[in-house]
């Protein structure tokens, strides 16, 4: 790794968690691969199923701030 893209991971390392998984997502996003688009889709998917289950009653819900406090913590 270049001392330059050395000294980018490191300030990176410096974020929050939820900045850190953000700043991957537009790294990600930033590149084009045709699997791309399959992948998507299928998180969609998934999406959707996990609303149809809580919406169900089958999936407990965790406060939005317990949550965060947990991320908080690692």
């Amino acid at each position: 790794m270049s001392e330059h893209l050395e000294h980018i991971f490191a300030k990176a390392l410096e974020l929050p968690p939820v900045e850190r998984a953000e700043l991957v997502e537009r790294i990600l996003s930033s590149l084009e691969f045709p699997a791309r688009k399959t992948i998507d889709a299928s998180w969609a998917r998934e999406a959707e199923e996990r609303i149809n289950t809580f919406e169900k009653g089958e999936l407990p819900s965790i406060p939005v701030n317990d949550v965060f406090k947990k991320i908080d913590k690692l």
